[in-house]
């Protein structure tokens, strides 16, 4: 009798947090090495939210909260989704996890049972899946071509629904693409999900305020609020806020839902961190001076990179509309040999040996569902992403 539990075959490590992994072993190795695969801020967390952690210490708020979250910061989440995005809930309709992807892990445990459909637009985060293929879940996969932006066309998301389709998760602005919907182009989804009521909509929101270029970001019971009933928005101080490290991720929607996600809370990790919580609170409530301040630093980023990266021969890659990642086309590399005669017959050997000849750590398109790209997180300084450029630039040269 196997001792480890058949569910696990069906899913894999995260490739985003082993290349990363990767290039950590490499340097501490003594490897010149540039990790452009995590995806979190470079910036440190704001001082007035580290100030109101440590006050929360001082004051002893380092007991046991709720499952769903301390009263004090749903109501806060409460009220950034009023202000920010005209959406009414209550706190019984907030739950606080352990980061977004704690969050999204609880809502696939309290609702996929084995042979439930989960439509997923690709190029995707890579937890999707492998979190619905957890409990028994089918992962639909749409392909979202660069010709379409990366982005869920209504024609394709109508001819994914079936009857056991019981999600579909939309993730604007996109890791790994950093695509973004407008408010039309998420009308035109909506209006296909209001014909279908058995289909649930998990929003993920957590690049919301890193957009770029006048973009106004909206979510789906924003646009469509006869959704509101079966949308469950998530997001999170992770990226907007650089706070990582902090794992405190928040979702609302219908009480009953939440009310299953607190269940399955009590039962695992109990709740994320007071302190972290109290933080989070100052976080939302506090001063928001510094997003636009971040955000034209990645837009900045953004533009260079783009810019460096169609410099570099065989490579094409397309400005995003938000969040800090590109996803360049490595498709006019394919089938060229490496100095050492090595055949570049995908994107996994291009990163391969890329990391391999120029320390250079990205991760390969196929981790998220489509090829032949990689993704970048320009998340980094200027100098270290003009490094890396110089160095993918001399790599692809070298290819024959």
């Amino acid at each position: 009798m196997p001792f480890i539990a058949d569910r696990l075959s069906a899913i894999k490590p995260s490739p985003t947090i082993a290349v990363t992994q990767k290039a950590a072993e490499l340097k501490a190795a003594g490897r010149d090495v540039i990790g452009l695969g995590a995806g979190e801020p470079d910036f440190d967390t704001p001082d007035n939210i580290k100030a109101a952690a440590k006050a929360a210490i001082d004051k002893g708020q380092t007991k046991y909260v709720a499952p769903a979250g301390t009263l004090e910061l749903r109501q806060a989440i409460a009220a950034k989704f009023k202000r920010e995005n005209g959406l009414d809930y209550t706190p019984d309709q907030i739950t606080v996890g352990v980061g977004g992807k704690g969050v999204i892990f609880n809502a696939f445990m309290a609702t996929i049972n084995p042979g439930d459909e989960v439509i997923v637009p690709a190029p995707y985060w890579v937890s999707y899946p492998d979190i619905a293929l957890m409990f028994g879940g089918q992962p639909v996969f749409v392909r979202c071509p660069e010709e379409k932006g990366f982005k869920l066309q209504a024609a394709d998301l109508e001819a994914a629904i079936t009857p056991k389709t019981k999600w579909l998760v939309l993730n604007s602005p996109s890791n790994p693409t950093g695509a973004a919907y407008s408010w039309d182009e998420m009308k035109a989804l909506t209006d296909v999900l209001l014909k279908h009521p058995h289909v649930w909509i998990m929003s993920d929101d957590m690049y919301e305020h890193l957009v770029y270029d006048d973009f106004k970001f909206c979510t789906p019971a924003q646009v469509e609020p006869k959704l509101y009933d079966r949308t469950l928005t998530m997001n999170g101080v992770s990226k907007a806020y650089a706070m990582t490290g902090w794992r405190v991720g928040y979702a609302a929607g219908p009480a009953a839902i939440i009310k299953a996600i607190n269940m399955i809370q009590s039962q695992s990790v109990t709740h994320t961190a007071s302190i972290s919580q109290a933080a989070s609170v100052e976080a939302l409530n506090g001063t928001q001076d510094f997003i636009p301040k971040n955000a034209e630093v990645f837009k900045r980023r953004r533009d260079l990179i783009v810019g460096l990266l169609n410099q570099c021969p065989g490579i094409t890659c397309r400005t995003p509309e938000g969040a800090f990642y590109v996803y360049p086309s490595c498709a006019g590399v394919i089938g060229k040999k490496t100095p050492d005669g090595k055949v570049i017959n995908s994107d996994t050997d291009f990163v391969g040996a890329l990391l391999e000849a120029e320390g250079v750590a990205v991760v390969q398109g196929a981790a998220f569902g489509l090829e032949p790209y990689f993704r970048i997180s320009y998340a980094t300084s200027d100098a270290a992403l003009t490094k890396a450029a110089e160095r993918i630039k001399r790599f692809c040269e070298s290819l024959k």
